[in-house]
């Protein structure tokens, strides 16, 4: 997990230093229509399923984006769901997602968003002192609004719901469950 945070803050770095070399080529209204963004979500986590691991948790989430026009973008993220369950049944998962996100300006600083794609995750779990991993992947759709602080920089407020099918294999009553995970989280974001 060390590796993919790394390897995540590099690509986060060069597509930064990449768009700041050409900042000085576009206006500030450019900067609101297209181009790179990075940006990251704190937030609360409701994991909800029929298995032991209901609970909440933390979650932490960095991206990266890019704007085609003032409504239609791609998104990529790194998201850490952090640790989950009871005694009993316990877990901690994290993945990386990739989005079409689709934005409606409402008034001259605020916008709204919608967004869906494909999550890919790994969680770690031990339940009753059997221990594994499952490498999955779901969907998830997700909308919130975002509020302009300045041309390039932006705070929001998003609900996420993911979809992930955790399969506990070597516990005698295992097999795939059903798990969503609720995302509901404040963030910012910096466009290039």
């Amino acid at each position: 997990m060390k590796n993919n945070i790394l390897t995540l803050a590099a690509v986060i770095s060069l597509a930064s230093f990449s768009a700041y070399s050409h900042a000085d080529n576009m206006s500030n209204s450019d900067a609101a229509e297209n181009g790179i963004y990075v940006g990251a979500n704190y937030g609360y986590l409701k994991v909800d399923g029929d298995d032991d691991f209901d609970d909440n948790s933390d979650v932490m989430q960095g991206l990266v984006g890019y704007k085609f026009n003032k409504y239609l973008a791609l998104e990529g993220s790194y998201i850490n769901f952090g640790d989950y369950g009871n005694g009993v049944a316990n877990a901690e998962t994290d993945g990386y997602t990739a989005a079409i996100k689709v934005m409606l300006p409402i008034a001259d600083r605020v916008e709204l968003y919608a967004k869906g794609g494909q999550l890919w995750y790994s969680t770690d779990y031990d339940v009753v002192g059997f221990s594994g991993n499952d490498d999955g992947e779901g969907v998830f759709a997700g909308a919130g609004v975002a509020f302009k602080v300045t041309d390039r920089f932006l705070i929001n407020a998003e609900y996420t719901w993911y979809d992930a099918d955790i399969n506990v294999d070597n516990v005698a009553n295992g097999g795939k469950t059903d798990t969503d995970f609720n995302q509901a989280s404040i963030g910012v974001e910096y466009r290039f």
